[in-house]
């Protein structure tokens, strides 16, 4: 399996990211080729996944605050290379080419739409931050994932996908003063 840079000409992994995409989120299975259109846009960093000739994950990033913050979106493997290590290499490699381009902060806005974490079906806008403090993953929530690669919990959206259906959002510094 090889990381590198995303092949913006290849039609093939064009089509396999729309795939992932639409497989990955329920939300892009109507826009996943325009999606793919935008993730590939000159502006942007894609990274991608190769196995045998064929994508199997992809992580961008988008400057959001000239260079210095970066977003981290998004993160896909292919369900059947979960696991494996695949996922934190990519994000190790986003990181690596955002902090050479003068990145110092990657964040990300990891969305609780199905009550996979403590944080869904709750009031947000009352004790927040304790409730942020004592998250517990009911679920599978990507959250911890995050963790694992240094990644803090910053704060949330309250309601963004809907009533007690959060945006929680992580950042980690890349480099240091």
């Amino acid at each position: 399996m090889e990381i590198r840079n995303f092949q913006r000409d290849n039609e093939q992994f064009k089509a396999e990211l729309a795939e992932l995409l639409a497989a990955s989120f329920p939300g892009y299975l109507e826009s996943a080729l325009e999606e793919v259109k935008d993730l590939l846009s000159e502006d942007r960093i894609a990274l991608m996944a190769v196995e045998d000739g064929h994508l199997v994950g992809f992580v961008g990033a988008v400057a959001q605050y000239g260079v210095t913050g970066w977003e981290l979106h998004p993160l896909a493997v292919k369900q059947t290379y979960q696991q494996q290590g695949i996922g934190t290499r990519l994000v190790q490699a986003l990181e690596r080419e955002v902090a050479a381009r003068g990145g110092i902060t990657l964040y990300l806005g990891t969305d609780d739409e199905f009550g996979q974490t403590s944080l869904s079906d709750t009031d947000l806008y009352q004790d927040t931050c304790s409730k942020i403090e004592h998250i517990r993953n009911l679920g599978r929530h990507p959250f911890e994932f995050y963790q694992k690669l240094g990644y803090k919990i910053v704060g949330v959206i309250p309601d963004a996908n809907g009533i007690g259906k959060p945006d929680i959002l992580m950042a980690k510094r890349l480099s240091q003063r």
